[in-house]
């Protein structure tokens, strides 16, 4: 089937030496890895977890370092702390960091072998920093501290990190430490921008004999303005990973369908994400429409909101503006506002970590939801 998969690009594309190398590489991640992340995914379109989805900037290009990885990791792992406190339930953390591979015109025979280097160094760091003690939740928890004293917003964030604070002194005076506190899960996505590369790491799992694409856990394919080709579809249809699919204002109602009919012909949760860029301006009129016929369907995917993207380089009020519009629609139909994704990067930490995580816990209001009404009688007072 893997085999099947490349000849089939290869119709597409010229041949490419790169593509015949690394088709012979070690794969980036591992299809257990990948059964794993569906079946995370699966709870998130349950509503029992919530998505996490961070990474570069579009066109950011920095050159790898072991600093700008863990920067990276640092700020995904703050924001994360503080959506799993305020809503309650696991955060399936997805990082856009196992290689960008740029548009055809660039016409570099050298970059897919490049980018599966950079991709190879960068999960590794990863897996070093997640196990190694970087990813400890006292650890993070004291650098979101550290974010809110140093915030123009610190007061209003101020009654989170101090609920966090409590449960960790909750935790430790029970005797507990689990080594959960000290390690997280971290799954990788890839943008299929070219097919030759991720077809050249596809591979056939020895289990099942079905084909997983190594080059990250998560594909994401279409960028919310164009929708992604007969060949994309097709590449994404065929392999057992978890699919996103980027949707725009653009995005007609028939065409979403039509990818939950290619990619998710079993209606399995967990098999399929939407990453919606509708715009503050659109979200409310746009997506209760998306939302009722995709359920009417049978499948249940995860939504996304990617608000940061929309409309080109939007305000943070715009940003959370999209953002509680998304949760407002699903609250108001009863279905389940999955995640988000937003871009950052470790390049410039001052100024590139305060938006992503000053997001966050913006995000952690509107996940908590409105305080319930008290009901009669339920005080403790006189």
């Amino acid at each position: 089937m893997a085999d099947r998969l490349r000849r089939t690009d290869r119709a597409v594309r010229p041949p490419d030496t790169s593509a015949d190398t690394l088709a012979q590489a070690p794969p980036l991640v591992f299809a257990g890895e990948v059964d794993q992340l569906r079946e995370r995914l699966a709870a998130v379109a349950r509503g029992e977890a919530l998505l996490l989805q961070a990474g570069d900037r579009p066109g950011a290009r920095a050159a790898l370092s072991a600093a700008s990885v863990r920067d990276t990791l640092r700020t995904l792992l703050q924001m994360s702390a503080v959506l799993t406190y305020a809503a309650s339930v696991p955060v399936v953390k997805v990082g856009r960091i196992a290689g960008h591979y740029p548009a055809p015109r660039t016409g570099d025979p050298g970059l897919p072998t490049r980018t599966y280097q950079a991709a190879a160094s960068t999960l590794n760091l990863v897996r070093a920093f997640t196990t190694g003690g970087e990813a400890d939740l006292s650890q993070v928890h004291a650098w979101n501290r550290e974010f809110v004293t140093a915030s123009p917003a610190g007061q209003r964030y101020e009654a989170v990190a101090r609920g966090i604070d409590k449960a960790l002194a909750f935790m430790k005076a029970c005797g507990t430490d689990p080594a959960g506190l000290r390690s997280v899960e971290f799954y990788a996505a890839h943008d299929v921008a070219r097919l030759d590369y991720a077809s050249a790491l596809t591979r056939t799992d020895s289990r099942t004999g079905a084909p997983y694409a190594t080059s990250g856990h998560l594909v994401r394919i279409g960028d919310g303005d164009r929708p992604p080709d007969e060949a994309h579809v097709g590449f994404a249809a065929r392999i057992a990973n978890p699919v996103a699919v980027r949707l725009g204002p653009a995005t007609t109602v028939d065409e979403v369908l039509g990818y939950v009919d290619r990619l998710d012909p079993d209606r399995e949760p967990g098999r399929l994400a939407f990453a919606l860029r509708l715009g503050a301006e659109r979200v409310r009129d746009l997506l209760p429409e998306l939302v009722e016929k995709v359920t009417a369907s049978g499948a249940r995917p995860v939504w996304v909101t990617d608000p940061e993207t929309s409309s080109g380089a939007p305000g943070f009020d715009d940003v959370l503006d999209e953002v509680r519009g998304f949760f407002d629609v699903h609250r108001s139909l009863g279905t389940y506002p999955g995640g988000i994704h937003t871009e950052l990067t470790g390049d410039d930490v001052a100024r590139d970590r305060e938006r992503p995580l000053d997001l966050a816990f913006r995000v952690a209001e509107f996940a908590r939801g409105p305080e319930p009404e008290p009901r009669p009688g339920s005080g403790s007072g006189p």
